[in-house]
């Protein structure tokens, strides 16, 4: 999850974190035993105080969500993943019971109201096999994995588009946003993107950060250690080492490489003694890593929350196609 903390909203920083450390746990990203970042590596990710993120982590601890071990790290506590999941299951069946008492007020029976949410979940579900989305990123390694996440997720139908590959033929860019439902991309391209595309067209920007465990995973390797980093394109590259220095990890040296001449991706092997990859290399850089040596995937992904949105704005426009063509 990229944690959001905004200082505009009047609400403590330690209580935002506080809130979506829980929702990491409500939504078993992090399961029972789940290490969590030091004090100072998480205050460092995130830019702010370490006394925020001890706030945060005491207060969750003070409620049984998170235990700690002298020496050892702060850890989800065994039953806390349960319990909050066991939370959120019992607000999904209060709005149930909410339905089947405004149901039974209505006159239907228990086995209609079954067939009917039945039927209703047919139809979401063959709402957004319906729906087609073109997906606009920097880098090829994130377009192809969004892909295929969001697809087996959703059953979307998806066309990755690399930026730096359709900036200079807007035709084709203008004919695949005519063809598809909705533009998404990262807020970071959301104005380049919004520009050469129709105006009718809607586009949703959503945020793509690396998995915190990832980042993690590097701040606990050793200084001295020297990183290889093996993808695909330059620019995954340079967005790899700034979310690792944006990440206060500038003293452990990264050399990267594009090349798919085995003999390079050999020499970056030899001289690294941890390595990065990208989703698309990391069964090559497997067959040729030796026995032992730390192999880490660097992925970038939105959370959950941003996930959902987007499902929820698929079928709201869906819903409202589905309605226009009916008038």
């Amino acid at each position: 999850m990229a944690f959001e903390l905004s200082r505009k909203s009047g609400i403590p920083l330690y209580i935002q974190l506080k809130e979506q450390i829980r929702q990491q746990i409500e939504a078993s990203a992090w399961g029972p035993g789940f290490q969590l970042p030091t004090e100072r590596q998480l205050a460092n990710l995130l830019g702010v105080s370490r006394n925020t993120v001890s706030m945060a982590y005491q207060e969750l601890e003070t409620e049984g969500e998170l235990i700690s071990f002298q020496g050892k790290g702060t850890f989800v506590a065994e039953a806390a993943a349960e319990r909050l999941s066991e939370s959120r299951k019992q607000r999904l069946q209060r709005g149930i019971d909410e339905m089947l008492d405004a149901a039974t007020s209505l006159g239907f029976s228990f086995s209609e109201v079954l067939d009917l949410v039945a039927e209703q979940v047919r139809e979401k579900q063959c709402l957004l096999n319906r729906i087609k989305i073109a997906f606009i990123e920097c880098n090829r390694e994130q377009v192809d994995y969004f892909a295929r996440q969001l697809e087996l997720d959703a059953g979307v139908a998806i066309t990755p588009l690399v930026l730096g590959e359709i900036r200079g033929d807007l035709d084709y860019v203008r004919r695949i946003a005519s063809e598809v439902d909705l533009v998404v991309t990262t807020f970071f391209h959301q104005d380049e993107v919004r520009s050469m595309i129709p105006m009718e067209r809607r586009v949703l920007a959503i945020a793509l950060d690396p998995q915190l465990e990832t980042i993690v995973k590097i701040a606990r390797i050793p200084r001295g250690q020297r990183l290889g980093l093996v993808c695909l394109s330059t620019n995954f590259a340079e967005k790899v080492v700034n979310s690792i220095r944006s990440a206060g990890i500038d003293y452990l040296p990264i050399e990267s490489t594009i090349a798919m001449e085995e003999s390079s991706v050999l020499r970056v092997i030899e001289r690294s003694d941890v390595l990065l990859v990208s989703p698309g290399r990391r069964r090559e850089v497997e067959k040729l890593c030796p026995e032992g040596k730390e192999i880490i995937e660097f992925v970038y992904r939105p959370d959950q929350a941003s996930v959902n949105l987007l499902k929820t704005a698929l079928l709201e426009y869906e819903s409202q196609h589905t309605k226009e063509e009916g008038v």
